[in-house]
C-alpha cells in the first residue's frame, strides 16, 4: 500500500492509472453481486461496480490478472465474513473488497458496533496475509421514504468504517458522500439497488478509493435535472414499488427468507475477467 492514508482522498499527484493487484476478489451481498446490472450477452448474470472494477484493472495491467466475485445477494454480514472471506483467502488474492452490513442494518435491534467488531477482526485477518482491503460506509438514505428510519444507524457503523480503515490501512468506498446515489435515476425499479449507469459510476469510484485515475474524471458528477414529466411519471410508479418490491421484501423479512436462499456465488474461483462491452 502506498504510504499515502487510504482513508482520505490521494493529493492531486499522487494517484496513478496503473493498478499493481494481480488478484482480486470481492465478497458481499447483492450490492457486490451486481443486482440489476445484467451481462451483456448473459442476461441471467449480475455485471456489478465490482466486476466493472476488475474489467478495469485487468485492462490496466495489460491481462495480467485475476478475478473472483464470492458476494450473493440477501447476505447477512456473518455469513460474508465466516464463509466468503476463508473462501476468498484461500486463493491467496492481493486485494479483497469486503461490503456488506447493510442487511443486517435495515433489521430491527441490529447491534452496528457488534457488527463493527466482526468486520475489524476480518479485516485485520486480511491485513496479516498482506493484502489490500477496501471496505465501504453505507449511503445516505436521507431521501428514501422507508429506508432513512436507518440513517442514525448508519451513520455510527459508518464511523466504525472509517476507524477501521486508519487502524489496519484499508482502503474506503464512500458511499456515503457519493453525489450521484442522491438522484433517483440511479436507482434501480426496486429503489434499493442500482441501475447499470449507478454501478457504472460506482467502480469509478472505488478506482479513485484505491488511489486510482478514474477513467471518467466526471464519474461523481450529478445529472441535469428532471422534468415535470419524469417526476411525474416518478409519483405514478410509487404503488407499482410497493406492490411489486416493498411487500415481497417485508414478507420475506417475516419469514425470515432471504432473496439469496438457494443462490451461489457467479465466480467462486479467481480465473480470468469476462469481459463485457457497454
Amino acid at each position: 500500500m502506498t504510504a499515502a492514508d487510504p482513508t482520505r482522498p490521494v493529493p492531486a499527484g499522487e494517484s496513478t492509472s496503473m493498478a499493481r493487484w494481480r488478484r482480486y476478489v470481492a465478497v458481499g451481498d447483492s450490492f457486490t453481486e451486481g443486482l440489476w446490472d445484467p451481462t451483456p450477452g448473459d442476461e441471467d448474470r449480475c455485471r456489478g461496480w465490482a466486476d466493472r472494477l476488475a474489467e478495469i484493472l485487468d485492462e490496466r495491467r495489460g491481462g495480467d490478472f485475476e478475478y473472483a466475485n464470492l458476494a450473493v445477494r440477501g447476505r447477512l454480514l456473518r455469513p460474508i465474513l465466516t464463509e466468503q472471506v476463508p473462501a476468498a483467502l484461500r486463493s491467496e488474492p492481493d486485494l479483497v473488497s469486503v461490503i456488506g452490513g447493510g442487511n443486517d442494518v435495515l433489521r430491527p435491534g441490529s447491534d452496528v458496533d457488534l457488527l463493527a467488531d466482526r468486520l475489524e477482526s476480518t479485516v485485520a485477518r486480511i491485513r496479516e496475509t498482506g493484502a489490500d482491503v477496501l471496505i465501504s460506509t453505507g449511503m445516505d438514505a436521507a431521501e428514501s421514504p422507508v429506508i432513512k428510519l436507518t440513517r442514525s444507524k448508519t451513520a455510527i457503523f459508518n464511523s466504525h468504517i472509517w476507524s477501521i480503515a486508519r487502524r489496519h490501512d484499508a482502503y474506503v468506498l464512500d458511499l456515503w458522500g457519493m453525489r450521484f446515489l442522491k438522484d433517483w435515476r440511479m436507482w434501480s425499479e426496486d429503489r434499493i439497488h442500482l441501475t447499470p449507469e449507478g454501478h457504472r459510476r460506482m467502480a469509478q469510484g472505488a478506482l479513485e478509493a484505491l488511489g486510482l485515475v478514474p477513467d471518467d474524471p466526471e464519474w461523481d458528477t450529478p445529472l441535469p435535472p428532471p422534468d415535470a414529466e419524469a417526476w411525474a411519471d416518478r409519483f405514478r410508479q410509487n404503488a407499482q414499488w410497493v406492490r411489486e418490491h416493498a411487500y415481497p421484501w417485508v414478507q420475506r423479512r417475516v419469514r425470515k427468507q432471504s432473496s439469496g436462499d438457494s443462490r451461489v456465488a457467479k465466480q467462486p474461483v479467481p480465473g480470468a475477467v469476462r469481459r463485457s462491452q457497454d
